[in-house]
Order: C-alpha cells, then structure tokens, then sequence
C-alpha cells in the first residue's frame, strides 16, 4: 500500500517520531544527547519551527513541534538529521544509515490532544520501566516544563502558558497533569495516528483538515474522536 503524504499546516502542532534503523540504538553516551538537541536547536530557529515538547530514547525520539510553514517541519528533520547522523557515523567510525527510512508525524488537534501529546512524549522513559518518574529522565523536556529548567530549544505552546499566570502556577498545574496513569484509549490513539500519518483529534478537527488539505484524515469506515461509540468500542478489543 502507497505511504500516505504528510500533513503540514502553519500553526498546527504535528507529534514526530524518529527512529533508529532495525531498532539499533541512536545514542550511547551524554555527548551523542547533548549533540541531538543542539542539532535539533539549530534546525528549529533556522526554519522557524517552536519545539513544545521531547524525548530521547535510546533508539528513537519523540518530538511535539508547530511549524510557522508549510516546509519548516521537514526542512528542520532534514537538517538536522543530516548533521547528527554525520556526527555519529565520524564519532563511532561506521557509515551507512542510522535513521529507519522517514520519521512519521500527525498533526495534533491542540483543543484536544495537546497536553495529552506532551505527557505522552515525557512519559516515555516511565512506561520503558527506564525510571520511576518523568523527573527521574534526563533527556525529556519535562525537566523544562515541570520543574523550570532552562531549556533553550523549548518553546512553551499558547495552551501550555495558559496553565498559569506564572511559571510557577503553570509548573505545578503540569505537574499535575502526570498524575495517574494515561488511559489505554489515548495511547492507542497517539500511536495509531503517529504511526498511520492519520489526523490525531476530533470529527470536527479531523474535517476541518481534509477541506484544507483535500487528503483522507481517517481511515474509511472507523471514527478515531475518543467520544465515538465506534472508537471505544474498538479500544476494548
């Protein structure tokens, strides 16, 4: 079956996931994470893309970014791929690909699945049984949205700043979004949709983006808005 093309739309938030070839790992020490985020920087204000939210995992990445066009999303991968994957071909003496062919992304419905975007990239390195909590993880933005470490590549998304009148307030309101575990029915959906190139949010959002685009947002015969009777009957299958 054909790969479906990517979406962009300037001002809509995407979820990127990047990952190693056949699973291998793309980082074995601090440097080679330091050397991602700085590439990742560069390429973000270079091509005016606001990065909201990351992970790095050991064989891949996850990112929550909004691009001011329709090219700043791909340019940025692309960009900084290429720099990461020449710094670690020359650091580790290898050559080849590092990268598992393109890095697959949705656009993000923010109304509904923003914040539920941001805890579930932070809270990757929990459900890896990597660490106990987000906090314990040192290569994830919630260091920089939970607890204020300054984190230059992070650019806070209007919703995020909406949690509160100041720092503070809005930390501690993240924080409490971390509470408890994510319900199976919003994994399944961010992964579906990430994985798919599918549209993450509601019937509503998931319209308003094929009458831009004029490109399916869904798969025929299946609703993905988490209030679907359809929907929640297929999470329980």
């Amino acid at each position: 079956m054909a790969r479906l093309p990517r979406l962009y739309l300037p001002g809509c938030s995407q979820h990127i996931i990047q990952r190693g070839n056949n699973r291998e790992p793309c980082f074995f020490n601090e440097a080679d994470y330091k050397a991602y985020l700085s590439f990742l920087k560069d390429a973000a204000e270079k091509y005016r893309v606001a990065v909201h939210a990351f992970v790095l995992m050991t064989n891949h990445v996850h990112l929550l970014v909004t691009p001011s066009d329709e090219h700043g999303v791909s340019r940025m991968m692309q960009a900084q791929g290429r720099k990461y994957v020449q710094y670690f071909n020359y650091t580790y003496a290898r050559t080849g690909t590092l990268w598992e062919g393109r890095y697959k992304s949705t656009l993000v419905d923010a109304e509904n699945y923003l914040l539920t975007v941001y805890r579930y990239i932070e809270l990757n390195p929990v459900r890896a049984g990597m660490v106990v909590h987000a906090s314990e993880y040192p290569w994830s933005s919630y260091q920089g949205n939970a607890l204020g470490k300054s984190i230059q590549l992070l650019t806070p998304h209007e919703l995020y700043i909406q949690l509160g009148k100041a720092d503070e307030e809005r930390q501690s309101a993240y924080r409490a979004l971390f509470r408890g575990r994510m319900p199976e029915r919003d994994l399944t959906a961010i992964r579906e949709a990430t994985n798919k190139a599918w549209v993450l949010g509601s019937d509503r959002f998931r319209a308003q983006i094929e009458a831009k685009t004029g490109r399916r947002s869904a798969p025929l015969g299946r609703g993905g808005d988490r209030k679907s009777a359809v929907f929640r009957e297929n999470q329980n299958q």
